[in-house]
């Protein structure tokens, strides 16, 4: 009797120790990591990060309508993915959360007027450029401001985070910098002369002077600023980020990137 519930002890034993060997095992295996096109696949939409203040690339119009060329770009995109140009759902970002939000997952990709360069290529992946912007300048209409090499000691507006920041600090390291993150804000500081000028990319000036004839934009260009579309990097993007540049091909190559800019972009 003894030598049977010796038996049963070991038994016992070693199931419990084949069951911690199985646990840790399973914790230390790889886990799979879907791969993005499949989820989104799956999900059916991609959820994209945009501007909700950035006419006229993203913006909310008069009726709460969210509008703009990189809404219908990513709507164009959506249809070649996943035959659906409504399966998309956007969220709000700005120039300086628009990476975070990348990075974290919570967004599938970022289409929000994102210039392609060596420092965020460190951090994130890009398509294909689908829009060339160049940096300018924005003052009143009865500004002395003729150039770049006039705003030392002058207020400028920058949007943090974006590349016009970096820029203007070169261009004129005696400026007084002051920063916003959104373009709501930094041009209602413009307005209330609290400011001399506001920088940023071209067709974004156009868009606010649109709102507002009291204001011109200086004609010399500081930089070209291509835009393209935001991924996380890692090999489970890779297939998303294809399908995405194959879609932007053959949008480019059937002219629907030239309507888009026509329809957007008349100034």
């Amino acid at each position: 009797m003894k030598s049977i519930r010796n038996l049963y002890g070991r038994i016992l034993l070693l199931i419990l120790a084949l069951s911690i060997f199985t646990g840790l095992a399973a914790c230390t295996q790889p886990k799979y990591k879907q791969d993005l096109l499949e989820r989104v696949t799956q999900r059916g939409k991609i959820i994209v990060g945009v501007k909700y203040d950035s006419k006229p690339f993203g913006y909310i119009d008069e009726n709460q309508k969210l509008q703009g060329y990189d809404i219908d770009l990513v709507k164009e995109i959506a249809k070649r993915i996943l035959g659906n140009e409504n399966a998309v759902e956007f969220q709000q970002v700005t120039s300086s959360s628009r990476i975070i939000s990348l990075t974290s997952g919570t967004i599938d990709l970022v289409a929000a007027t994102m210039t392609i360069n060596e420092k965020r290529k460190r951090v994130i992946d890009f398509s294909s450029p689908y829009y060339i912007a160049g940096q300018a300048l924005m003052v009143s209409n009865n500004s002395k401001i003729r150039s770049v090499k006039d705003l030392n000691g002058k207020n400028v507006i920058v949007i943090l985070g974006s590349t016009a920041e970096d820029n203007i600090r070169m261009l004129a390291p005696n400026a007084n910098i002051l920063g916003f993150r959104t373009y709501t804000d930094a041009f209602s500081t413009l307005r209330a002369k609290r400011a001399d000028a506001l920088t940023t990319d071209d067709i974004i000036i156009a868009g606010l002077i649109s709102e507002d004839p009291n204001y011109k934009m200086l004609k010399e260009r500081y930089t070209k600023e291509p835009y393209g579309i935001g991924f996380k990097k890692g090999e489970e993007t890779k297939s998303f980020q294809e399908a995405v540049n194959m879609a932007l091909d053959s949008m480019r190559n059937d002219g629907t990137l030239e309507k888009l800019k026509r329809k957007w972009m008349p100034y």
